[in-house]
């Protein structure tokens, strides 16, 4: 299964730590190497990575990154990353004809969280959100994390500011090609996000969600969070 890796962004809350945010090194290796290690632990044969901001230094690193470790990777070239991320997953949409993993490559998880969703069957046109209902866990932000409210395996709502929510966006997603249909259905309203499609896709009821469990996850968006994850690395729970 090919996996789609969003890192178009400037990733400026980390700028102190380096430059490009995919390729900030955290315990040693580049944040976007730590994303992909957990996707290929959990079987995935391919990734395809969206850039954008200072895109030519990204490709030819992750190209360089891809070749020592023997994975196939293709690229998208974003030329709107200033815009929201949904745009990021809709220009690589000539690539991904089936089932792909949606994830950004600022978003750290247990690879199990990967194989749960790639063990799923989804429902056609449909896209599976793996998401967190432990909201008391104060690992991630909760002013600053993606708020979802689910009933019964489905989502009824997500955003960031929505008052009703049961649960947290990981930031990974099981994704049939009516995403790409959702995301355009999204723009045309004016939203380019990801969870401007998923509440289009909620409205189609297609939008469905896998709980992670106890599995630890961290969106290392900023120096606190990036601390964070650091320990939980040392720990070996990510």
């Amino acid at each position: 299964m090919k996996c789609l890796i969003v890192a178009a962004g400037q990733g400026t809350r980390l700028r102190e730590r380096g430059l490009l945010k995919p390729l900030i090194p955290i315990k040693g290796s580049p944040l976007i190497e730590r994303v992909m290690e957990r996707g290929r632990a959990a079987g995935v044969t391919e990734f395809v990575v969206v850039s954008g901001y200072r895109g030519e230094d990204l490709r030819a690193a992750v190209d360089v990154l891809a070749a020592r470790v023997g994975v196939a990777v293709s690229h998208v070239v974003n030329d709107e990353w200033e815009r929201a991320n949904g745009v990021s997953v809709h220009k690589a949409k000539a690539l991904l004809a089936e089932p792909f993993l949606l994830t950004m490559c600022d978003h750290l998880v247990d690879p199990g969280i990967f194989q749960g969703l790639m063990a799923l069957r989804p429902e056609p046109d449909s896209v599976t959100l793996a998401v967190d209902f432990n909201i008391e866990r104060p690992l991630n932000d909760p002013e600053d994390v993606t708020r979802v409210k689910c009933v019964d395996g489905r989502i009824v709502h997500i955003g960031k500011v929505i008052r009703d929510f049961n649960a947290f966006d990981t930031g990974v997603f099981l994704c049939t090609p009516g995403m790409f249909a959702a995301l355009e259905e999204s723009q045309a309203k004016g939203d380019d996000s990801i969870s401007g499609a998923m509440n289009v896709l909620a409205g189609w009821k297609k939008a469905c969600v896998h709980d992670i469990g106890d599995r630890f996850w961290i969106d290392v968006d900023d120096p606190v969070a990036f601390e964070k994850a650091e320990k939980l690395l040392d720990a070996g729970q990510l």
